[in-house]
């Protein structure tokens, strides 16, 4: 579906997110054999806790639970690819399958909506993911050498060209570059992006959500929210937002100034409150479903789901509290002059 069109349908209601795939995995407790499957029973090394290999070795597990946030009521559901670049799959050393994870992460998706389209006419879109890595262009690893740094700008470039491409192939909507703690490591992505867009002479909508990794209002490489953002419109996104690291509770003020500043639509996920001493998440399906009732009787939000700890109940409550609030309009785009270092600057 092109831009245009998607537009028009968020300008008409607000479109529910679905919930984390990582979560609804763990408590799933599978064990080695599980991820494993026939395809890697063979496999030198270990791969439990590698979820996007369940796309190749144990499809119908990624089937199921996409299917779970559908019935739910989620408008549009997330492939389950957030670590399966090169970069991420080495530390299982997978990383000769990062094409085809993505390309069956987004094909098991794709017909999970398709088939949930056929049941009940909604319209349901499939939104291909693109996670951050577990590097970052910013900083360096080693806190006695500032300057190194373990990836360059051109190799992750490289790498998500690898990921997006597949996920084009496989028929994704539209591509969500998310949880960016790194700018840095978001521009290489939207470089490879365009690349590819030019290419194939498409225009693909893209969705941009950013995490706020504490109480500061900066992200793990230290940039402001408006910051972030002015580094990030050259790109001309469907939406920007925010997700994960923090509950509704902690994400609020934050969402209140992206409604400040945004010229785009705006999109949030939060986690289910913050993890608790065991690891679990306090917020239930109706406290957090307050949170967002408020954000919506307020016009802030476009696009709203939930991120980790969040399940197909919260997904429903969410669905119901939305559906008949109108969504945000989106600001007029101006003539300032954006620029951003850490923080922005606005002339």
């Amino acid at each position: 579906m092109n831009m245009e069109k998607i537009k028009k349908l968020l300008e008409k209601k607000i479109f529910v997110l679905d919930g984390p795939m990582g979560t609804m995995i763990q408590k799933r407790k599978l064990n080695e054999k599980d991820f494993r499957g026939k395809k890697f029973k063979n496999f030198k090394n270990n791969l439990q806790g590698n979820n996007d290999i369940l796309n190749l070795s144990n499809e119908k597990i990624i089937y199921d639970i996409h299917s779970e946030f559908l019935n739910a009521g989620a408008d549009i559901i997330e492939t389950n690819t957030f670590n399966s670049t090169k970069i991420s799959q080495a530390d299982y050393g997978c990383e000769n399958f990062s094409y085809e994870l993505n390309f069956s992460g987004g094909k098991i998706a794709r017909k999970a909506a398709d088939d949930s389209m056929s049941r009940s006419k909604d319209l349901k879109l499939v939104a291909g993911v693109v996670g951050p890595t577990n590097r970052t262009c910013s900083m360096s690893p080693d806190v006695n050498n500032p300057g190194f740094r373990n990836i360059s700008f051109d190799e992750l470039q490289n790498d998500y060209e690898i990921s997006i491409n597949a996920l084009i192939d496989s028929g994704v909507d539209l591509i969500m570059i998310e949880t960016i703690f790194d700018t840095l490591n978001a521009k290489a992505a939207l470089m490879a992006l365009k690349k590819i867009e030019r290419k194939k002479k498409i225009k693909l909508p893209l969705m941009l959500s950013a995490t706020i990794t504490d109480l500061s209002g900066r992200t793990l490489s230290g940039q402001t929210l408006e910051g972030f953002y002015n580094s990030i419109i050259h790109s001309d996104p469907l939406s920007v937002g925010l997700n994960c690291a923090l509950g509704p509770k902690e994400l609020e003020s934050h969402l209140i100034e992206l409604n400040r500043i945004s010229e785009y639509f705006i999109s949030i996920h939060p986690n289910a409150g913050l993890p608790n001493a065991f690891g679990e998440y306090d917020e239930t399906p109706e406290s957090m479903s307050n949170y967002i009732k408020n954000w919506a009787d307020n016009n802030y939000i476009n696009i709203v789901g939930g991120c980790c700890g969040t399940t197909p109940e919260h997904i429903k409550l969410i669905k119901e509290t939305v559906k008949n609030k109108k969504p945000r309009n989106i600001l007029e785009k101006n003539d300032k002059l954006r620029l951003s270092g850490l923080e922005a600057f606005n002339y």
